[in-house]
């Protein structure tokens, strides 16, 4: 039983590092990662079912030693372990769950009858795919959004070919021999194509060394994964840096909020191909979470990028001094800070596990009386959880929500406004994975209209000088949230999560500098307070 009490403290969501990390770094573990982490994630992917057949089969209120996680837990080994739940036969808890077998599994059923799925391999597929969540999504986030849709489309697996260590032509003719390249990426994310023994891949046509292959594509026991040849990046994700453009004349570069690390090795990558006489341009990568500044140390390592990037353990970016070095002499700034993560599909760092209630198995029983009377409809639990990047309340979600994001939006456009502060800084890229316009739109309308950009010459970049990919890339910022403003709208990114694009929800603009206007003293970097950090 010890692999089912490790597991429930792997249950709550972490900001700090992903679930994978948390698992594999932690130490004395009596059950192994590898059991422990496709126990925890599958748990989370079918947990809305089984909170329901958890409930109305009333196991939590006939078995009061179990609480609602690792009742959970239990019953997802009991309905898809093949072994059934890893403990011996007469383990009192054990037995607790098998004691209502017939009932949680006439349960779970129903569920997928209800759903419409004449199978559980139809089923598993829907839930592989993140349809559940998706169903879970445009429940709690009914009217609180526009910009908030439930995605249609599975989300591929994005591969981004580590150029430090390899190129694409290599990888072609060794890690992935034998594939056959198609045209579209719809051939990759169609549905009937998710079978993971598919041999196809999808040369992107936006980000240069980036393939895409079908969702469900297992690429953790490969060689070129292992030995950092192979990055596991979302496309969105791989646009800031390629925005950014690192030129030799833009001298050091700082990544402001690095962890994990996706970012900072993809501008080492691009920043590579520059190398001349002059030497080499440095990155700074700047983490104030330790936890997280060991994670992207790791991936600094596997990428191979430890002699041009400088990871800054600890380090906040609102407490950096532009005036002194070796500050004073960056040239190019990526801001990927903290958000609501709204835009974000099936990243475990953000794991989301729906636990069943007591209480709601109380009402099964009452709801079964009141039916003998008068029949009534089921209707969906409100105790819904919600990621902690996005703290919705379930009972005033509107008013919390807009509480939240003005708060990050504050943040965020801090953090803005202090890459603008850089002397020598000649560009800077902004990024979310978030959706709402207040963390994207709204920042950029904000920092443009300080006296800081005003000042220090500070300017969106127009999309007709962005890099040939991002030009061509067709979705753009919201008009409206931009009052209006088509060229600033224009120059802004967006990428929708779920589209045949098969991005997550992501948003990036960049800004240049009129090297014409001299920096304004009047603005210099005073410091901070604890209280403004």
């Amino acid at each position: 039983m010890a692999l089912y009490y490790e597991a429930v403290s792997f249950i709550a969501p972490s900001e700090a590092i992903s679930l994978k990390s948390r698992i594999y770094n932690a130490k004395n573990l009596k059950s192994t990662p590898a059991q422990l982490f496709a126990l925890v994630s599958e748990a989370s992917k079918w947990s809305p079912i089984l909170k329901e057949v958890v409930e109305k089969s009333q196991l939590l209120l006939h078995e009061r030693k179990l609480s609602p996680a690792l009742g959970l837990l239990l019953v997802h080994d009991l309905l898809f372990a093949k072994r059934g739940i890893a403990a011996p036969a007469s383990h009192p808890l054990r037995l607790a769950v098998e004691r209502h077998k017939a009932r949680i599994q006439a349960e779970f059923t129903k569920a997928r009858l209800q759903r419409g799925f004449s199978s559980i391999d139809a089923f598993r597929q829907h839930v592989d795919q993140g349809r559940q969540e998706t169903d879970v999504a445009e429940q709690t986030h009914k009217d609180c959004r526009k910009s908030v849709q439930p995605y249609q489309w599975p989300h591929p697996r994005w591969v981004r070919i580590n150029a430090l260590k390899t190129n694409l032509p290599q990888q072609l003719a060794t890690t992935f021999v034998g594939y056959r390249t198609v045209d579209t990426l719809e051939e990759i994310i169609q549905e009937k194509r998710s079978d993971p023994a598919l041999q196809i891949l999808h040369i992107d046509l936006h980000i240069p060394d980036l393939i895409a292959l079908p969702p469900a594509t297992n690429l953790s026991t490969l060689s070129a994964y292992k030995k950092g040849l192979l990055i596991l990046q979302d496309k969105a994700s791989c646009f800031p840096a390629c925005l950014l453009d690192p030129q030799l004349r833009d001298g050091d570069i700082v990544d402001a909020c690095a962890a994990p690390g996706n970012k900072t090795t993809h501008l080492a990558a691009l920043r590579q191909r520059l190398e001349s006489e002059h030497g080499q341009q440095k990155i700074w990568a700047c983490e104030r979470d330790k936890a997280r500044a060991a994670v992207l140390q790791k991936m600094v390592i596997v990428a191979g990028v430890e002699n041009i990037v400088t990871v800054e353990v600890g380090q906040d970016f609102l407490r950096l001094d532009p005036g002194i070095e070796p500050w004073c002499s960056v040239g190019a700034l990526l801001l990927d800070p903290s958000c609501s993560g709204s835009g974000i599909i099936g990243r475990d760092s953000t794991l989301s596990i729906i636990l069943p209630s007591k209480e709601a198995s109380t009402a099964q029983i009452t709801q079964s009386k009141k039916r003998k009377r008068k029949p009534a409809q089921d209707k969906v639990s409100d105790n819904i959880d919600i990621p902690e990047e996005v703290p919705i309340s379930t009972t005033n979600d509107q008013e919390v929500l807009k509480t939240r994001l003005q708060s990050l939006s504050t943040f965020q456009t801090k953090l803005l406004l202090h890459a603008f502060r850089f002397p020598k800084a000649r560009k800077v890229t902004y990024s979310t994975c978030s959706l709402y316009a207040e963390e994207n739109e709204s920042v950029v309308l904000a920092a443009l209209a300080s006296p800081t950009a005003k000042g220090q010459g500070w300017k969106i970049l127009l999309r007709d000088k962005q890099v040939d990919g991002m030009k061509r890339w067709e979705v753009r910022g919201d008009v409206a949230a931009c009052n209006g403003d088509d060229d600033i709208a224009d120059a802004c990114i967006r990428c929708n999560k779920g589209t045949k694009e098969g991005t997550q929800g992501f948003f990036v603009a960049a800004f240049e500098r009129n090297q014409d206007i001299s920096v304004n003293g009047e603005d210099e970097w005073g410091g901070l307070s604890d209280g403004d950090s």
